[in-house]
């Protein structure tokens, strides 16, 4: 169930493009900075406060900025509750969905679909800061399978949009609010037998749930804890963009690698040093193929066909055979621990959302970047539905919903 709730969003007169910011996960704290520099009330004060003891408690200090935000009205509640059809749009992709407020079901209903695994020291963090300031400061990212009432109101949202700007992230943002009770009756409806997969925001997911278990286990009862802000995304029409995340081995060269790889794989040694080159001949390699791009600017290496009764051999019997068919599982758990003889750890196989930063990354520690074609989304979705996760960092989808633009207060819900 994707519920209609009254949206808290800044007011008119503020400049958006001072006070929005990308998720709270993909900004260091050279970016947190620069966000709030831009302004005094931008984002990143609730969603990343500074851990500056001099001021009090973290978690409290959003809470109060919250609260702050809210009496001088620069945070105001829209008057009505409603469904919101978000687009993000670039020259070259659009992504249309849904921000409503999901009803929340734990993983075994297998109706939110998680396909990787989170980690309890981020879900701390964040349980902590919602519980604070009693409100969901940013959507997760849900996709599912599309067609019905739902996917036309997001191909024909009503009236002119509430927002309507570019942002720093070089898109075009656009914000409609669906009021009539009919058609929220009618995607209510639609929506209710469906299924969906978390494409972005198990951590925040994992908030949400702890966070309702800990209300019903202090007698609070239904109320607004039951429900997460969410936006919702048909794969079909208006999906995102599917990316890998690439690996770098720190302190072992693409040479060695690939002298390792020999007769576990068939190794192309690639002319040149153009990493385009290089990542077309990736793609045209198609499944279980890997580019190994040297630190040093050498040689790059294609590994491609692994050899069919040593990979069989080497991956996990009780997984099936859509895990081990995906090119992240292939990597792991035969390339990395049985072929490379590496013990497969963050500090042993780090992770970089970009084939250049990969190979930045791999200069930076005299390694290798090793480049991933990405996960199509069908993959995604039969791992999930089987109950299983992926490995960590499996795929990024973009782009991302935008932080700031609506806030889920629950004393609005």
């Amino acid at each position: 169930m994707l519920a209609p709730f009254r949206a808290l969003r800044y007011a008119a007169h503020v400049d958006l493009r001072a006070v929005t910011s990308p998720p709270y996960d993909v900004i260091d704290a050279a970016g947190v900075a620069a966000l709030e520099q831009a302004s005094d009330e931008n984002v990143v004060r609730l969603i990343l406060p500074r851990d500056d003891r001099s001021e009090g408690d973290r978690y409290l200090r959003a809470a109060t900025t919250l609260e702050a935000w809210r009496s001088s009205e620069v945070l105001r509640p829209d008057p009505e509750p409603a469904l919101y059809v978000y687009e993000q749009a670039s020259p070259t992709h659009t992504q249309r969905g849904l921000l409503g407020a999901l009803a929340l079901t734990p993983p075994e209903d297998g109706i939110v679909l998680p396909h990787e695994n989170t980690m309890s020291g981020t879900v701390s963090d964040r349980l902590a800061l919602y519980t604070a300031v009693d409100a969901d400061l940013e959507p997760i990212f849900l996709l599912y399978g599309g067609g019905g009432r739902a996917a036309e109101v997001v191909a024909a949202p009503p009236g002119e949009p509430l927002i309507d700007v570019a942002l720093a992230d070089g898109r075009r943002h656009r914000l409609w609010a669906v009021t009539d009770p009919a058609v929220l009756a009618a995607v209510a409806t639609d929506l209710r037998n469906r299924t969906a997969v978390i494409a972005d925001g198990h951590h925040r997911y994992a908030t949400y749930l702890q966070r309702q278990a800990a209300a019903w286990a202090a007698g609070r009862g239904a109320g607004p804890w039951d429900f997460g802000l969410t936006f919702l995304v048909d794969s079909s029409a208006f999906g995102p963009e599917v990316h890998p995340i690439h690996r770098v081995i720190p302190d072992v060269e693409a040479f060695e690698l690939a002298r390792r790889s020999d007769g576990a794989t068939t190794v192309h040694d690639l002319d040149g040093d153009d990493l385009s080159a290089g990542l077309h001949a990736l793609a045209s390699a198609g499944k279980h193929a890997f580019l190994l791009v040297s630190g040093d600017g050498g040689t790059m290496r294609l590994l491609t066909s692994p050899d069919p009764e040593r990979l069989a051999a080497a991956m996990p019997d009780e997984r099936s055979p859509a895990w081990r068919d995906l090119d992240v599982s292939v990597l792991h758990a035969y390339l990395v621990s049985e072929v490379w003889g590496l013990v497969d750890d963050v500090e042993s196989v780090r992770y970089e959302h970009d084939a250049e930063a990969a190979v930045a990354a791999a200069a930076a520690t005299a390694g290798t970047a090793v480049l991933l074609n990405p996960t199509p989304v069908e993959a995604v979705t039969t791992v999930a539905e089987g109950g299983e996760r992926m490995p960590r960092k499996s795929t990024l989808f973009t782009p991302k919903p935008r932080t700031g633009l609506v806030l889920r207060d629950h004393r609005d819900a």
